[in-house]
């Protein structure tokens, strides 16, 4: 497997750890509307929060985050519509991002709220 695969799988395994211990509810993880894709879906309190996870083995091209552009963002949004008109859920939603930076055994996550919003 590609290394930069291997990355990104390992980042997505620690941030459902990371929030599984904030108290989030898992309900899905890798959910695919066509080509779209959304790493995990939780629950926060009242909240449906649709996560994208970016995972770099340094920072030196800039913070993980930075990945996340206008363009993914129309797709996350777009995979997030789908999946509420599947499922019927009426809660409010939000979108995060958490960029983690991992150097061999240790890693840094940033877990950032509300990171963006849909816009109409």
């Amino acid at each position: 497997m590609a290394e930069h695969i291997e990355t990104g799988k390992k980042g997505e395994e620690i941030a459902l750890g990371f929030l599984k211990k904030k108290g989030y509810k898992i309900i899905a993880t890798n959910w695919r509307f066509g080509k779209d894709e959304i790493d995990i879906i939780t629950i926060d309190n009242d909240c449906l929060v649709i996560v994208e996870v970016k995972t770099r083995r340094s920072n030196y091209f800039g913070e993980p985050e930075i990945a996340v552009t206008k363009k993914k963002q129309k797709f996350l949004i777009r995979a997030a519509n789908a999946y509420i008109i599947q499922k019927d859920i009426d809660i409010e939603t939000r979108f995060d991002i958490i960029s983690i930076i991992i150097k061999t055994e240790k890693y840094t996550i940033n877990h950032i709220e509300d990171a963006f919003y849909p816009t109409l």
